[in-house]
């Protein structure tokens, strides 16, 4: 098999799991450094990605609405900053607001007062760590067909994958609509900003969100969703005990690998719960009585890409742990973040589906209507 992209088509998608995880490595990297160097790269990285692979579904174009509400994160967070003040101490000193005085039971709270730049950069760094992992997510967002990811489930999570899937795509269905009516003011004419557009905007928009709701509700009655398959009581029993000892041993063994005094039994309890909540899984599926039709394959492409993911996020938690200094810069006293070339490196790695995913095709153009020549009045002799 060869490993240039071919062009995409039904038979040969990418998995919409592996952009999942793809994307979830990326996140997970971001997660672990406050350098602003290297969030900068993560965003590169999944914008790149995207602007590769991404189709003209209407899922598609939410990324950069969720590249807009990165930057109002930012935004907040540097207000809150402002206003409300930041446990970090400072030396520079650049401007000072209003202090409102506060009574004594709310020490340690201030409203104003004296803003350091140490306190800002702070706010600015952690302010783009989250900025990033919504972009991530928006990433997954703009790239995964979330119809064909809900084919994917175990039948056991069908009913919570269907929920999932319809609040997914609520967003990128909003932000097509909201692009559409735009468009259709600005040819007639109408002002697009303001807040009085927006108001009228608005009131559409909820309207076809309710229309898009009433209709998925309606075609899910149709399909027969919510039947269930008669299984007996002690399979149904067994399903529960293993789903929940399962859960309560990957939460356990979670929390032993993040303590320092269960590190020891966190990795045998967590990989036993895992263990116990997919046989969980197994036996619920049992109860569905759904069909897949033609379901996708996960091939060598969708293991190269959900690979880079986890490869990204590997590295950079080892870096993290290697190396804590470069991927934490510090504010106190106030430094220039430094570019660490091997975690920038390992970023890079992020960039492997863009090479492997099959291409989307070309969104075709509707041909231009052809206008008929004016026609020639004849002037009488």
């Amino acid at each position: 098999m060869t490993l240039r992209a071919p062009q995409a088509s039904r038979s040969n998608a990418l998995h919409a799991g592996a952009w999942w995880l793809w994307a979830l490595g990326l996140a997970t990297a971001a997660s672990r450094t406050t350098n602003p160097l290297l969030l900068g790269m993560l965003v590169g990285v999944a914008g790149y990605v995207v602007a590769a692979r991404r189709t003209d579904a209407p899922w598609a174009r939410s990324y950069g609405a969720f590249v807009k509400l990165g930057l109002l994160v930012i935004g907040i967070r540097l207000v809150f900053s402002t206003f409300l003040g930041s446990p970090i101490p400072g030396s520079h000193t650049l401007f000072t607001l209003p202090e409102v005085p506060l009574p004594d039971w709310a020490q340690g709270v201030r409203i104003g007062g004296r803003v350091t730049a140490e306190q800002l950069v702070f706010a600015l760094y952690d302010g783009a760590k989250l900025a990033t992992l919504l972009i991530c997510v928006g990433a997954a967002n703009a790239l995964a067909n979330p119809a064909r990811l809900l084919k994917s489930l175990p039948g056991a999570l069908y009913e919570v994958g269907v929920a999932v899937v319809v609040a997914m795509t609520f967003a990128p269905n909003m932000v097509a609509d909201v692009v559409r009516l735009r468009t259709a003011r600005r040819l007639r004419g109408r002002p697009t900003g303001g807040v009085g557009a927006v108001l009228q905007i608005g009131l559409p928009v909820l309207e076809g969100a309710l229309e898009r709701s009433v209709a998925v509700a309606a075609s899910m009655d149709a399909r027969g969703y919510g039947r269930t398959a008669q299984v007996p009581p002690a399979v149904r029993h067994t399903t529960t005990a293993l789903t929940l000892g399962g859960l309560l041993g990957v939460c356990a063994g979670s929390y032993g690998l993040l303590a320092a005094e269960g590190a020891t039994y966190g990795l045998p309890v967590m990989a036993a719960g895992l263990v116990a909540a997919l046989a969980g899984l197994r036996l619920g599926g049992r109860r569905s009585v759904r069909t897949c039709y033609r379901p996708d394959e996960w091939g060598i492409r969708a293991w190269l890409v959900a690979g880079s993911g986890a490869a990204v996020a590997a590295l950079m938690i080892w870096a993290a742990a290697y190396d804590p200094v470069a991927l934490h810069p510090g504010v106190v006293p106030l430094v220039a973040p430094e570019f660490p070339l091997w975690p920038a490196g390992s970023v890079l790695i992020g960039l492997l589906p863009a090479f492997v995913a099959p291409v989307p095709p070309a969104p075709s153009v509707p041909p231009a209507p052809s206008v008929p020549p004016p026609a020639v009045k004849a002037t009488p002799q």
